[in-house]
């Protein structure tokens, strides 16, 4: 069998650490199985590196991207030598491949890249010799030859990505918790862990808040069928495997329960109701790549009509500016924003089948006084926005009423 194992920052922390991956690796090495291993940088590198980046410029506000990308990857370097020499001082041969050497095709998107290829020939055939490959995540290069990076956890699509070039039998994602749960359980104690997921549900999840993986990382594993596994790098539980909807039986009718402190809420008072004005707002947001998610339209009888959406918290002041300067196009009352709110989403493929999920939700809500502001829907998923007041009793509410309390 073939395996990509990938560590990340805690589980790089330090040397003893970096060892006690090796022995993690070693363990699949004994079993017979061809490993590569995808690391991350030492918890906290990137942030100094990202740092000094911003320390050096007195003339300039932002870096020259190019030289960004070279000072921020070399995080990713150092573990990579230092797990490469962890397993030859406990006799795994191993050696480390730089992401020019593979190589790992990116575009020039510096700072936020995205893989166009992976040649891994010769990679494959030393690992046919038993060698360990050690690579780098979270970086690739140019057809240039310049160095990128993919973005901040950028290492599980490296990850996922190198396992659909090897053709490897599994991607082994190690992390700081042992699985994926039905919701999160620093806030719902009866939460579980689930055995498996499907990519959809997994991929709803990391985009609605779930912080267990990357969310291009899954898109790349249902692409090109990775069967992908959470686990800890801190214990030996069984971790949870993400699959094709296929391989899953018994589809549960919810999958897990998930939410995002990550949301602001504004308000476009009073606009006229007429054609071209969501266009006329939502264009101009587009432009300044602020990513708009949930809207709702309230049109009242003077024609006149509400339109409330969501951005990233980040990015609300910036969209109010934005809106502000729309005025005079689109006209209207009034801007309110919030950012003391946040989404709820609750997740399952097997929500296709059944009725009733909604309604569920919108009444164990009720029951609890809880007052629901926007709503929106997929096929597997129902996302509402409350108040962030109400997240806790909400999401333990949410879990008992789906039946999926644990013991």
């Amino acid at each position: 069998m073939r395996i990509v194992q990938k560590f990340g920052g805690t589980s790089v922390a330090d040397v003893d650490r970096i060892r006690n991956v090796a022995q993690k690796v070693k363990r699949e090495v004994d079993a017979g199985h061809e490993v590569a291993v995808v690391v991350s940088a030492m918890a906290g590198t990137t942030n100094q590196l990202v740092k000094w980046t911003n320390d050096i410029l007195k003339a300039q506000k932002y870096p020259d991207p190019r030289e960004y990308d070279v000072v921020v990857s070399t995080g990713e370097q150092i573990t990579t030598g230092l797990l490469a020499l962890a397993l030859q001082d406990i006799g795994i041969p191993a050696r480390s491949w730089m992401s020019w050497q593979i190589p790992v095709r990116t575009d020039d998107a510096f700072a936020k890249a995205r893989i166009e290829s992976i040649r891994g020939e010769e990679m494959i055939a030393d690992m046919k010799k038993g060698v360990v490959a050690v690579v780098p995540g979270f970086q690739g290069v140019t057809a240039e030859g310049r160095v990128t990076t993919l973005g901040r956890g950028g290492s599980d699509t490296s990850a996922v990505a190198l396992a659909a070039a090897i053709k490897a039998d599994r991607c082994d994602i190690y992390t700081d918790v042992d699985g994926v749960y039905t919701a999160d359980p620093r806030i719902v104690a009866k939460a579980r862990k689930l055995d498996r997921i499907t990519y959809e549900e997994m991929l709803e999840s990391a985009s609605q808040g779930a912080k267990v993986l990357q969310v291009r990382s899954v898109e790349m594993g249902m692409k090109h069928h990775v069967r992908i596994q959470v686990l800890s790098s801190f214990s030996d539980a069984p971790g949870t495997l993400i699959v094709d909807e296929d391989e899953i039986v018994e589809k549960a009718l919810v999958s897990g329960i998930t939410y995002s402190r990550d949301e602001a809420k504004i308000t476009v008072v009073k606009v006229a109701d007429r054609p071209g004005v969501a266009a006329g707002l939502f264009g101009p947001l587009s432009d300044a790549n602020i990513n708009v998610d949930m809207i709702v339209q309230n049109v009242s009888d003077d024609g006149k009509t509400d339109i409330t959406f969501t951005v990233p918290k980040a990015d609300k002041e910036r969209a109010v500016d934005c809106i502000k300067g729309l005025k005079a196009s689109i006209g209207y009352e009034a801007i309110k924003s919030d950012s003391n709110v946040v989404k709820l989403s609750v997740i399952g493929v097997g929500m296709r089948s059944h009725a009733g999920v909604a309604q569920r939700m919108f009444k164990t809500l009720s029951d609890k006084g809880i007052n629901i502001q926007v709503i929106s829907t997929s096929e597997i998923k129902i996302s509402v926005l409350i108040a962030e007041e109400y997240t806790e009793l909400a999401l333990r509410a949410l879990h008992t009423a789906y039946g999926l309390d644990g013991e």
